[in-house]
């Protein structure tokens, strides 16, 4: 039970714009059936915090559907899209035209997913046992996972030193600590349940019951964008397939909202394709200038030391912006083609000003 309606801390969020008294008092007595999750519960960053720009979390599937005056409002407010919009996927990698072009200085190139198993809470809610299950159900389905994609599971529970620093070293291990996360609820029990899981190669990598269920990201050195997502859809396809045979339960994929994540801003793909660039030129011109530019082309710059790292020299971790209203192939081939763009724009500039 929620109780009264609460100061929301985070004035401007959009927790503060759409939780009114009115839907809150409709709501305040639910208890959702899969964890047993509440509004104020779902709430608790913004009404704690004075600094959440979103402010809400589903503890499970039904929030969406018990809570839905409230996230459809927010849901909508965030990603632009209508009251009636759809969600399709498509995770079709050889409808890609072009790549990152030949001699665009990209360091690096990241995409990754989440995905929640139907039946279970999401990361928010999740009860310790559901947790436990999920980690048994997935750590198997990922052993029998063959080919380049075959690897290892190590649960975060009893790591040893040894392999915990290599998993630091390689930037792969998750820790606790977030006040964010701990206050959504998602740090209960840490940290039993959880675990990563990477191929031999150290390019596909999941990470079980970290904000999401499972986020799986696909990686490698360079810029061959199209290739990281092929193995994307591979993994994702081989580890959906894995579960499906073990447990006969899918991933939760909503019509009107894509796959179901934790947080309402990464409904839809739940996808973020990044790569590592250099952009001198741009960055000699101005970064907030360049973010403008990033703005145009449905981009989302950020400094390489992850969200608000700030930025080391003239090297930008640029992402697709949107997730939800576009398949993923379509979002995928807007990076690309922005990324060209943006270089060929660096170009330009940097013999602008002399470099």
């Amino acid at each position: 039970m929620s109780g009264e309606f609460p100061v929301i801390q985070s004035a401007h969020s959009l927790v503060a714009k759409h939780v009114t008294k009115e839907r809150w008092d409709r709501v305040k007595d639910i208890e959702t059936k899969t964890c047993g999750f509440t509004i104020a519960k779902a709430c608790a960053c913004a009404i704690e915090f004075d600094n959440q720009h979103c402010g809400i979390y589903a503890g499970d599937w039904d929030c969406y559907k018990d809570f839905s005056e409230i996230f459809d409002a927010i849901i909508q407010d965030y990603h632009g899209i209508s009251a009636d919009a759809k969600h399709t996927s498509d995770m079709d990698a050889t409808k890609i035209t072009g790549n990152i072009n030949e001699g665009v200085p990209v360091h690096s190139t990241r995409i990754r997913v989440g995905r929640s198993i139907d039946g279970f809470g999401l990361s928010p809610g999740i009860t310790k046992q559901q947790r436990i299950d999920v980690e048994k159900l997935v750590s198997t389905a990922l052993s029998k996972v063959t080919g380049d994609l075959a690897g290892s599971y190590y649960p975060l529970t009893g790591m040893d030193e040894a392999v915990r620093q290599q998993l630091v070293d390689d930037h792969f291990l998750f820790v606790s600590g977030d006040r964010n996360l701990t206050v959504a609820g998602m740090e209960r029990d840490w940290p039993e349940g959880r675990g990563i899981f990477h191929n031999d190669k150290k390019t596909f990598l999941i990470w079980v019951n970290e904000e999401d269920q499972l986020r799986i990201i696909s990686m490698q050195m360079g810029g061959d964008v199209r290739g990281v997502f092929e193995r994307l859809a591979k993994g994702i396809k081989a580890v959906g397939d894995s579960v499906k045979q073990e447990s006969g339960k899918d991933f939760c994929l909503d019509a009107k909202y894509g796959y179901i994540h934790s947080c309402p801003t990464n409904l839809g793909t739940g996808m973020r394709a990044s790569v590592h660039v250099d952009l001198p030129g741009w960055t000699q011109h101005g970064v907030a200038k360049l973010q403008a530019r990033c703005e145009e082309l449905h981009l989302q710059p950020r400094g390489t030391r992850g969200e608000s790292g700030g930025q080391t020299g003239c090297t930008y971790d640029i992402s697709n912006k949107h997730r939800l209203g576009y398949s993923e192939v379509q979002l995928v081939q807007v990076m690309i083609d922005a990324v060209n763009t943006l270089y060929k724009e660096d170009l330009e500039w940097q013999k602008k000003h002399g470099m």
